[in-house]
């Protein structure tokens, strides 16, 4: 990825104040609940950038310890392991398939919309 500035980041960054400062002030009603709505897809964006590829990383290891396939594929591993599921088969252990799961729903949240996350603390 090229180094030049502004950064990715920087410019989602830019763009997300200058809607927040500039434009949503000057909006209501539907138009203003659709500028929010984009604020927070940037928000999104900016966040898989940031922590995307090491949360994809985290769950690719969990998922091929589970199911003992070194699958390069995170959507290859993510499909056999709802076919364990849906066919009910045993994996090796149930609670890591849990904590799996769990800490992939947390890891989804992180970039969706953490907020939720400080809501279960």
């Amino acid at each position: 990825m090229p180094i030049d500035r502004p950064s990715p980041k920087e410019l989602l960054e830019a763009v997300q104040n200058h809607l927040q400062t500039h434009v949503a002030p000057e909006l209501e009603g539907q138009a203003a609940f659709h500028l929010k709505v984009a604020i927070n897809a940037l928000s999104i964006v900016e966040r898989s950038l940031s922590h995307g590829d090491s949360l994809d990383q985290a769950e690719r290891g969990r998922l091929v310890q589970l199911l003992k396939d070194p699958s390069v594929d995170l959507l290859a591993l993510n499909r056999a392991l709802a076919d364990h599921i849906r066919q009910e088969d045993r994996l090796e252990d149930r609670q890591a398939v849990l904590d799996h799961l769990r800490e992939t729903a947390e890891a989804k949240l992180q970039l969706s919309n953490p907020k939720y996350l400080d809501a279960k603390t």
